[in-house]
């Protein structure tokens, strides 16, 4: 925005939002490099980008609008397209005689105006607002498109071919493909996978029962009923998915598995179909895989401390193996493709095996199992070394012919990296041994156990502070080692060095207009064990897991339990949410 620096000085100043030493700082540096003193103050962390604007607003005369809290008509909202909202920072909230009042936070941007005004045929009246405004308008998008999908689910059922079948008269093949190519079919399918993708589903279920079609989206981790179709229409939608996916339409005795991909709003998502045959008719679940989802680092995932120092650490060796444990659904592919992501340099050939391949990376080679022609993991994995690679990523342990291959792989020079299916870190040796690996060749191998748990994320707006009584400090302190949490939180300058238990703020979740239950996303907790002289004794006497936890926590590891208490302490997620992930 254009404003004399001169003007933009003096109504710094009276803003009383910084002094006049740190004003005529930034002026000097403003002079030396060239740019602005609004500019060179925000950069010094003096003042924010939101004050910056409300500043360059008052100077220039153009109203500063603040939309927090404000419900928006959704014929208003709806004038500009949600991708151009998101991607301009710019929303309509009032329409007058005079023009259509949009709020931005660059009215600089004259692309995103003239476009606009083009849409709607009107004069367009631009108003300065903060991004706290502009969030909060974008969600509601979200609110008002999901009523929309609902009714547009409620016209096409009204609408769409119904075919009855029982078991002694199947739909043929000709009648099934007539029926997925039916609009209102199509037009439902297409809207319960835009709706899922809207409200960041990680799966859908379409679960057909006796009398009626349940649709349920997988939200943060939990299971949604999305809506309730006709029992008529579930034949119609199966037979469109099969079709969108490359499945046999008139193979319904056996499972089925595909893939096919959409793109919505510049994004594109992949759906990995998986077919069930069910008392009542087939079940097909979808789990989406985004493909903009990368872009991850370490720090972002939620490792931090000694945890991060010793993955680190790992990564820097040429030899051995990283392992990432945790049930289904627990992020372990995540993380894997971030440690990928840092590993995969110009200097290095990296190669993979997975079942499936979930995300496409750039340089490296990826290899799909598929087991109906014998190529399994172990196949796959022995192939590998023969390719002359540096890293090594195997998409999952599941047999000790696979666990022999991956140890020999990182005794003969190759960094491995791997996940399984065990409850902890610490539970991870015995499973190896429990699979027929030596515990000497483990021992000489495995560098760091990961555990890992996803946990839901608190919500800005829905969040309730209160500090812990004292019985809920000695219930806690029963379960997990307060004062190493306590002292980790010190040392990251997360809390005080005064900081107590009793002080330190913790939030529970408020259903709020933006998040219906007080949870948005989702953040990892995690354990990370490291193969410390002590834990490798332990592992070579065949030791049980309790042990082998009991050791690494002398050694300063924190439990995910632990970990998901530091993140509570952060006000990241709450303690409930922390209990009902982490089972003991």
């Amino acid at each position: 925005m254009l404003v004399q620096e001169n003007k933009l000085k003096k109504f710094i100043l009276d803003s009383g939002l910084v002094s006049r030493d740190d004003v005529r700082i930034a002026e000097d540096e403003a002079e030396k490099s060239g740019g602005s003193i609004g500019d060179v103050l925000v950069t010094q962390g003096k003042i924010s980008n939101d004050d910056l604007r409300r500043v360059q607003a008052y100077s220039l005369g153009i109203p500063f609008i603040d939309l927090r809290g404000q419900k928006i008509d959704f014929a208003i909202l709806s004038l500009i397209p949600e991708p151009i909202a998101r991607k301009h920072n710019i929303v309509a909230f009032r329409k007058t005689e005079s023009g259509l009042e949009v709020a931005m936070l660059d009215i600089d941007d004259l692309e995103a105006i003239d476009f606009v005004r083009k849409k709607v045929g009107t004069r367009i009246l631009t108003r300065l607002t903060d991004q706290e405004s502009i969030k909060g308008v974008l969600l509601q998008y979200q609110k008002s498109l999901k009523a929309e999908f609902g009714d547009l689910i409620h016209q096409d059922t009204q609408s769409m071919q119904l075919l009855a079948e029982d078991d002694d008269n199947p739909a043929s093949e000709k009648d099934l493909k007539k029926l997925a190519e039916d609009l209102p079919v199509v037009r439902i399918v297409d809207t319960l996978l835009n709706h899922a993708i809207i409200q960041s589903a990680s799966d859908i279920h379409i679960e057909p029962m006796e009398n009626q079609l349940l649709v349920r989206y997988r939200i943060d981790g939990i299971l949604h009923d999305a809506m309730v179709l006709p029992r008529e229409s579930a034949p119609g939608i199966t037979a469109r998915i099969k079709v969108l996916s490359n499945l046999k339409l008139d193979e319904k005795r056996l499972p089925q598995d595909g893939r096919f991909k959409i793109q919505l709003n510049n994004e594109k998502v992949s759906f990995r179909v998986s077919t069930l045959p069910t008392y009542h008719g087939e079940k097909t679940v979808m789990r989406l895989l985004r493909e903009s989802s990368g872009g991850f680092n370490l720090e972002s995932l939620g490792f931090h401390g000694q945890g991060l120092e010793a993955l680190h650490d790992a990564m820097n060796q040429h030899v051995g193996m990283l392992l990432v444990t945790g049930p289904t659904g627990s992020g372990k592919t995540t993380t894997l493709y971030t440690l990928l992501d840092i590993l995969n340099t110009a200097d290095v050939n990296i190669s993979t095996i997975e079942d499936p391949i979930e995300y496409q990376m750039p340089r490296i080679n990826q290899t799909q199992v598929k087991p109906e022609i014998g190529l399994t993991f172990a196949m796959g994995l022995r192939a590998l070394l023969r390719q002359d690679p540096d890293v090594i990523m195997v998409g999952e342990i599941r047999d000790g012919e696979t666990a022999s291959l991956g140890i020999n792989a990182a005794l003969t020079g190759h960094l491995v990296l791997s996940t399984l299916h065990t409850n902890s870190a610490a539970g991870t040796l015995p499973r190896f041994i429990d699979m027929g690996a030596e515990p000497f060749l483990i021992v000489s191998t495995v560098k760091v156990i990961i555990g890992q748990r996803l946990v839901r994320k608190l919500c800005t707006t829905g969040k309730e502070k209160y500090l812990l009584s004292k019985a809920e400090i000695d219930a806690l302190g029963k379960k997990a080692d307060l004062s190493r949490i306590l002292t980790s939180l010190k040392e990251e300058g997360i809390v005080g060095k005064d900081a107590t238990w009793e002080t330190i703020p913790f939030y529970k979740a408020k259903p709020s207009p933006e998040c219906d239950e007080g949870y948005k996303g989702r953040v990892s907790i995690h354990e990370v064990l490291m193969m410390s002289s002590g834990i490798r004794e332990l592992a070579v006497t065949n030791a049980s897991a309790e042990k082998i936890e009991a050791e690494a926590r002398k050694e300063g590891m924190l439990t995910m339990l632990e970990d998901g208490i530091f993140r509570a302490a952060q006000g990241m997620t709450s303690i409930e949410e922390v209990f009902r992930v982490v089972s003991e």
